[in-house]
């Protein structure tokens, strides 16, 4: 059974992680001490804790959302923004996390007036300053940014355009979130039409509490090159009693073309998309060969790292070296970084990386293996 830290030595690659929703609670204490912010739900990182987390347990999206009011309130200064970005890089950096997307929904961050470009400007300064720190201790790490326009609201084109406009300063991508019931992706055509004019690349929240149709337009309609969760891409899969398994088109389609599912094992079952990890469609998808990566989707609030996320799957599946290598390499493909970019960071980082660990591994010897002890 592979531990908790050996995970976290190797090299890894994170796609769907908010970065409202990682912030370290003492973080949320000094920002709303600074911001004037007064309906904090705890005055202690205990109490504060408790409360931001417990929306996890009640197996709703709209109540797991709950508690971003909270985080974003603190989240509307330039120095908030910067240091919420830094320690985001650093936090992830420390967790053995290579490379890293963040997504962000600059909309979100201008109740004190700030401008969209203002906010993303001050949010890479922020991943630029945690991952300088970070190399000063010796850990790499490349942070780039997602920008998310939320599906609820109409400026889903201008933040596409803000994206575009900040396209070589490291934002990589578009990305639309919240509530999927009620607000397909296809309400923001213009957007995705106007970023595939651009050359420029899409991931959709789809198939997380909502099912098919939402995975279906994402990908038809918008075009999306990842979904975000994709979860109940599983109802679109048919296993008989004699373990028979028969894929629908659309399942099919999402296979055969490649498009990569960014799963959340924890939050996925938080949210209700998942009854529990044992039932957490990632087993079945990852044997049917899939394009499956593992993700964290909101450290603070879901109470993971991306290395206690593969430890749990170990946990349950007997998960080895080969599967979370895999599911790391799935990751890295599936990035919007450059290609060059991505097949530097597989030979020459990722790969040496799980060799060292498999080499490690293997000089231990169970202790059952020695035989019995002599003395004397």
């Amino acid at each position: 059974m592979l531990t908790l830290a050996e995970i976290r030595a190797v090299p890894k690659v994170l796609l769907h992680d908010h970065l409202d929703g990682g912030l370290r609670p003492q973080t949320v204490l000094e920002l709303a001490g600074e911001t004037g912010y007064r309906d904090l739900p705890g005055d202690n990182v205990e109490e504060l804790t408790r409360r931001l987390t417990e929306g996890a347990h009640r197996g709703h999206l709209e109540v797991y959302l709950d508690a971003f009011r909270h985080t974003v309130a603190v989240m509307q200064t330039p120095d908030a923004l910067r240091r919420v970005a830094a320690e985001c890089a650093e936090d992830l950096a420390a967790d053995g996390v290579v490379y890293a997307e963040v997504r962000f929904a600059p909309e979100l961050h201008t109740e004190r007036g700030l401008s969209l470009d203002q906010v993303v400007e001050a949010v890479l300064e922020g991943f630029a300053r945690g991952s300088a720190n970070a190399l000063q201790q010796g850990r790499g790490i490349k942070v780039y940014a997602l920008l998310t326009a939320m599906r609820t609201a109409a400026r889903s084109l201008e933040i596409a355009e803000l994206a575009v406009r900040h396209r070589d300063h490291g934002v990589v991508g578009f990305d639309i979130a919240g509530a999927e019931a009620g607000w397909p992706p296809s309400r923001h055509l213009d957007a995705f039409q106007y970023l595939k004019r651009e050359n420029f690349h899409i991931t959709i929240h789809a198939g997380e509490a909502f099912g098919l149709p939402s995975i279906w337009e994402a990908v038809q309609w918008c075009g999306t090159e990842r979904l975000g969760h994709g979860v109940r891409i599983v109802d679109d899969i048919e296993i008989t009693s004699e373990g028979a398994v028969r894929l629908g088109r659309l399942a099919a389609y999402i296979r055969d073309r490649r498009i990569p599912l960014e799963m959340c094992p924890t939050s996925n079952v938080q949210t209700g998309a998942a009854r529990s990890i044992a039932e957490h469609p990632i087993r079945i998808l990852r044997q049917l060969q899939f394009r499956v990566t593992v993700n964290t989707d909101n450290r603070l609030m879901s109470q993971v790292t991306l290395s206690s996320e593969f430890r749990r799957l170990a946990e349950e599946f007997g998960y080895g070296w080969s599967d979370v290598e895999w599911l790391t390499n799935n990751a890295m493909k599936s990035a919007f970084a450059s290609f060059d970019e991505r097949l530097h960071l597989i030979n020459t980082v990722i790969k040496p990386g799980f060799a060292t660990a498999r080499a490690l591994s293997d000089a231990v010897v169970p202790a059952s293996m020695l035989g019995p002890r002599h003395t004397g």
